[in-house]
């Protein structure tokens, strides 16, 4: 630091310094002038510093260990310009040799010492594991240690022989002197380990301050002579100096944050080791010149246990870091499973010691939808579902079974050792397990998986094994995903055809080579049309007409869903749009659309549907979106999205109602307008119980229409008017048709408007 840069306290401090070492200088060959004066310099220089520090612990938006550690600096400083005085008082009534202080200066000295040394260790180090807490106490305990010989030698001892000292007076001052190498060691440390409470350059002018003060005690051998003169003295003022300068940068840091955040290096773990080279050459001078051998002997034996446990503490460590290496080359982060390795290593293991009469079982677990909660609901809750189907594959395994996790939201078990029918039963678990939802953030999220089963023998090998697995799984996905699937052979081309499906698909929507088909939706009155539902088909180049059974799931596996629902919504919009205008009263009420989860997860979809309505200038009352496989879908996710819908007007029914397991459900957390009967409830009367009508009661109770599909026979048409029912549609009333057709059949005779399906019904 050069004096024409260093700020006005800065200067302050060091004229005092410099005038403590001219008195000093004048002083040494022998006493001049008042004994007082040597002491004015060290009572007087820890003013300024001691106002610096507490400015530093009064700037505002300083952190809390910032302040109180500042705030704690200052009360040293007063404490030790309290001990100056204190021991200038006992050189210049004595009329001694500076070492000899009373035990209220010492007691001063100690204070001050064990205060700073508090404050140190109590700013937060970043590192609060056990192991770095060892190693710091461990090297602290080092440098005691050989701290002592050095004191001992060089101080203590010499002084004893000398002068006679009270023994209390000098231990105490050994005490003292050792808390000051300790705080030294604590403070370097402190300073390597990037604070960010106190300015790293703050630290090391600290560091630099305490070191002359340990210093200090070693170089009063040397005036031990002359009783006038004590080495704090000259180097006390020179400590405030560093005290100064290390306020003065905190003030400058303005926040209480270090100039650099970098990682500390580890360059000072070299001090214990340091410790031990230099008592080894204290050892050698002891043993030559016979003096203080056997304590230092000792010191060198206690310092030998301590670098032991040191390394001993270090190999532990390494050897646990060994370990956690190991298991994450091995295992999943998240899950805590065996990853894709372990899992072909175990694999490859069990088909070499399978018997000859059982086998090994291999079943591929892929999570359906998974990117939706992901894109919905944040990558944190997906985490947690992974985490939740993780566990609960575990449950389900016997012991020497094996649940991995591939990557994604693909998961595989390992069956060791089994006959088809307990792979059977583990599978029945895997799925029962699954079923149950998994809470995260607040959502209840549903688990579909698709599962692919293939089973191997001894001599197979693990990557044809899992190959199959993985044909047969993604057998599964294809034909709607859900569902368990076994591998056979012939499946492979079954995949094939479904992958060459979706590139078909692609090109299709690309080309437009997709159309929609109408049906109409009937009043079971009087057979009126009083609405139509648009329904997607494919007109294949090779395969004909398509229906969309064979194609939405590929659409929906692949993401071509949304492009695709979005032009379905526009073109259906677009032709009702057209039939109202041509047809005026003769119109149906309104026209259903079906949604996809998928659509439905988009964050855009409203904007999307606000958008078609305003360009085909259709009211949004009279269009009704079906909203299929709600089981697919976080519910209380989607319902915010469901209820800007229905602020645009727009009608939501729930397709295929009482099919699924979140029917209930989704009837509770959604608007909802419409149901939707599932055709898989008709014709069933004579079991005691008719589903049609409890379905129906459970509409008029929530004050919903109702509609029942696929109704294929003049008996379920009767049978659904017997009950109550208002509206339906199948094939009884008509099949599918294009839009062209469609118009002509709505062209007939004129008949009275009416809403589609009946309020209550």
């Amino acid at each position: 630091m050069r004096v024409g840069t260093a700020s006005r306290p800065v200067r302050m401090s060091l004229g005092i310094a410099v005038f403590a070492a001219v008195v000093f200088a004048v002083n040494l060959p022998a006493a001049h002038g008042p004994a007082v004066l040597l002491w004015l310099a060290p009572c007087g220089s820890v003013v300024v510093p001691s106002v610096l520090a507490w400015r530093a612990a009064r700037m505002p938006l300083q952190p809390a260990p910032t302040r109180r550690f500042w705030r704690t600096l200052a009360a040293c400083l007063v404490l030790a310009g309290v001990g100056a005085t204190s021991h200038g008082y006992d050189t210049i009534s004595t009329g001694t040799s500076g070492r000899h202080m009373s035990i209220a200066t010492v007691s001063v000295y100690g204070a001050t010492m064990t205060l700073l040394l508090w404050s140190l260790l109590r700013l937060p180090m970043g590192a609060t594991r056990r192991g770095d807490v060892l190693r710091l106490a461990l090297d602290a305990g080092t440098v005691l240690i050989a701290g002592a010989a050095f004191l001992w030698h060089y101080t203590a001892r010499p002084t004893l022989e000398t002068t006679g000292y009270r023994p209390a007076t000098m231990l105490a001052m050994v005490v003292t002197l050792l808390i000051e190498l300790v705080t030294v060691f604590a403070l370097i440390k402190v300073a390597l380990a990037g604070q960010a409470y106190v300015a790293r350059s703050a630290l090391r002018l600290l560091a630099a301050a305490l070191l002359v003060g340990a210093l200090s005690s070693l170089l009063q051998v040397f005036v031990q002579d002359r009783p006038h003169l004590d080495m704090v003295q000259l180097t006390l003022p020179a400590i405030m100096v560093c005290v100064t300068a290390a306020a003065e940068r905190q003030l400058r840091a303005g926040t209480g944050r270090a100039p650099s955040q970098q990682p500390a290096k580890r360059q000072f773990s070299r001090l214990p080791y340091l410790a031990v080279a230099a008592i080894d050459l204290l050892l050698v001078v002891t043993v030559e010149s016979g003096v203080d051998a056997t304590p230092t002997a000792l010191a060198v034996v206690a310092l030998t246990a301590l670098v032991m446990w040191r390394q001993l503490t270090a190999l532990r460590e390494n050897s646990e870091l060994l370990s956690r290496l190991d298991h994450s080359a091995t295992h999943d982060t998240l899950t805590g499973l065996p990853n894709r390795a372990l899992f072909n290593e175990r694999l490859t293991t069990a088909l070499a010691d399978a018997d000859p009469g059982r086998g090994v079982g291999v079943a591929l677990i892929d999570l359906d939808d998974f990117k939706i909660i992901n894109d919905t609901l944040g990558h944190a809750a997906g985490d947690v579902l992974l985490v939740g189907v993780a566990q609960r594959l575990r449950a389900c395994l016997r012991p020497g079974d094996t649940a991995a996790r591939l990557g994604g939201d693909e998961f595989v078990v390992l069956l060791r050792d089994v006959t088809p029918d307990e792979a059977e039963q583990v599978t029945r678990r895997v799925i029962d397990a699954l079923v149950e939802p998994v809470v995260a953030e607040d959502h209840h999220l549903l688990v579909r998986a698709s599962i692919g089963v293939a089973e191997g023998r001894s001599g197979d090998d693990a990557g044809e094994l899992l190959r199959r697995a993985d044909i047969a799984m993604y057998a599964a996905k294809h034909g709607g995903g859900s569902k368990v699937e076994r591998y056979r052979p012939g499946l492979a081309a079954t995949v094939a055809d479904s992958a060459e499906m979706g590139a078909e698909l692609q090109q299709a929507i690309a080309e437009r080579r997709l159309f929609l088909e109408y049906q109409p939706i009937v009043s079971l009155i009087d057979d009126r049309t009083v609405g139509v539902e648009a329904l997607i088909r494919w007109s294949h180049p090779t395969r004909g007409v398509i229906a969309p059974a064979a194609f939405i799931p590929v659409a929906e596996r692949t993401g071509m869903i949304v492009e695709l629902g979005g032009w379905v919504l526009q073109e259906a919009c677009r032709q009702f749009a057209v039939w109202c205008a041509e047809l005026d009263s003769r119109a149906p009420a309104g026209i259903n659309v079906n949604v996809s989860p998928r659509q439905l997860s988009d964050r855009s979809f409203v904007t999307r549907v606000a958008e078609v309505l305003a360009a085909t200038g259709l009211p949004g009352h009279r269009l009704t979106l079906e909203i299929t496989d709600s089981s697919a879908v976080d519910l209380s996710a989607v319902a915010p999205r469901v209820q800007a819908l229905r602020d645009l007007g727009v009608r939501i029914a729930l397709d295929d109602f009482g099919a699924g397991p979140s029917s209930l459900t989704a009837l509770l957390e959604l608007p909802v307008d419409q149901l939707k009967l599932d055709r898989a409830f008709l014709g069933r009367g004579g079991t005691g119980f008719a589903m049609p009508e409890a379905v129906l009661a459970l509409a008029r109770a929530a004050d919903l229409e109702i509609v029942a599909e696929g109704v294929e026979t003049p008996q379920q048409a009767d049978e659904l008017r017997a009950y109550g029912y208002r509206s339906a549609q199948g094939f009884h009333f008509a099949r599918p048709m294009p839009a062209d057709r469609f118009g002509r059949h709505l062209a007939g005779p004129p008949v009275d408007d009416v809403v589609a399906a009946g309020t209550g019904s």
